[in-house]
């Protein structure tokens, strides 16, 4: 018996075991977008080391901007925000209990994890500190630590607001995502225009919301059915041009993911370019669906997508820890190229696509252990769920700088 066989028994017996209602197309939509955060994060992502041996983040993007168009493909938050809110909607119909009831079993099933992770790390911490790892390097790991967790707060709050999208994707259909865009542009406008100067710069906040809400209300729509092939056609072309048109009329700059040093960013909060990429994305993830639908109908490739589906938060919330566990101790041994050298040229760059399966075992590995946080705590005490959440708040003040 091959080494593949057993491999290809388990794919067969996943695809069996699928029920037949299952959207695989949206399921390989949500997996594509998820496994795009940490490619994207360890590509993006780099280390400088200080006299003193503590690590500080980087990222080639500083040097390189020839690789920013990367970040079109690998920025796939409104691919996930998209199906966010068609599962979202869907879920929502099913419900057998009042909409607050689905709401905080939805809520629960994010916040355990992040419970988990900043809870350990908070726990690892001083342990970390007592072994030699620098104070600094620490914060530098807790800031990438917390950092894709923000996600999960904005996704809260727009699953929160399902029932008010369904209501207006009924009315609408499609067309209840504009006011939303244009929210945004005249935001944008004013943070960029020729009021800029007099503009508080707390204005851009105003974007948050309505900036991700942007996707998720197309997705909700989508769900809903109000969103067919000519109005994908419709988001994948005007998306596509108003993109175009914000880089080249409108001089936004061309990185969607945060550079560091940059004077002007499209990713926190949100721009209009980053809405653009979203609609388009949008338009051609729903009409490519049929197609993804009938290669997932293979089991060698359902049964993966079943995996990371299953893990889903587990790898948002770890897949940083994953590099770290690789760039601390790595830390301890100078400069190594691609972990703890500075991102600048371009051997840093074929060395940190060398590390990428690395991080990416490492990450199984962690995700073998972590993915019981996912679980409901049904057997976890009000006692450790108060401790749990004590230590995480305390991780977060420590990561965010305020302690």
């Amino acid at each position: 018996m091959s080494v593949a066989t057993p491999l290809r028994r388990t794919a067969e017996r996943i695809d069996r075991q699928t029920p037949a209602h299952r959207d695989r197309a949206v399921d390989g939509l949500r997996a594509l977008a998820l496994l795009a955060v940490p490619t994207g994060h360890w590509l993006l992502g780099g280390f400088t080391l200080d006299a003193q041996g503590a690590l500080h983040n980087a990222s080639p993007l500083s040097s390189f901007g020839a690789l920013a168009p990367a970040g079109w493909i690998l920025q796939m938050l409104g691919i996930f925000f998209l199906v966010g809110g068609y599962a979202s909607v869907l879920s929502y119909h099913r419900r057998k209990s009042s909409a607050g009831a689905w709401l905080k079993g939805r809520s629960a099933r994010l916040g355990r994890p992040v419970l988990g992770v900043t809870a350990v790390w908070a726990l690892a911490a001083p342990v970390l500190y007592a072994a030699g790892v620098p104070g600094t390097t620490l914060r530098t790991a807790a800031t990438l630590v917390v950092q894709p967790l923000w996600f999960v707060g904005v996704y809260v709050v727009l699953t929160a607001l399902t029932p008010y999208c369904v209501r207006a994707a009924r009315r609408l259909g499609g067309w209840a995502a504009a006011p939303l865009i244009a929210f945004v542009a005249v935001v944008d406008l004013l943070r960029y225009g020729p009021l800029a100067d007099s503009v508080p710069s707390w204005l851009a906040l105003l974007n948050v919301l309505p900036g991700w809400l942007f996707a998720y209300q197309l997705g909700v729509s989508w769900g809903e059915g109000r969103i067919g092939r000519r109005g994908a056609r419709l988001l994948l072309a005007g998306g596509t041009a108003l993109f175009a048109a914000l880089l080249l009329v409108f001089h936004y700059p061309v990185s969607v993911v945060g550079v560091p040093g940059a004077a002007r960013t499209n990713s926190h909060p949100p721009s209009l370019l980053v809405l653009a990429l979203a609609a388009a994305q949008s338009g051609a993830a729903i009409l490519l669906r049929d197609r993804l639908a009938r290669l997932l109908s293979r089991p060698a490739l359902w049964a993966p997508v079943v995996v990371v589906n299953l893990c889903a938060m587990t790898i948002l919330c770890w897949h940083q820890s994953a590099m770290l566990a690789a760039a601390v101790p790595g830390s301890f041994a100078g400069a190594v190229p691609g972990l703890t050298t500075a991102p600048d040229s371009l051997g840093w760059i074929a060395a940190r696509v060398a590390w990428m399966p690395v991080f990416a075992a490492l990450l199984v590995l962690l995700v073998r252990y972590a993915r019981r946080f996912e679980e409901p705590w049904t057997r976890v005490t009000a006692l450790r769920r108060t401790a749990a959440g004590l230590l995480a708040a305390g991780f977060a003040v420590f990561a965010l700088g305020l302690a």
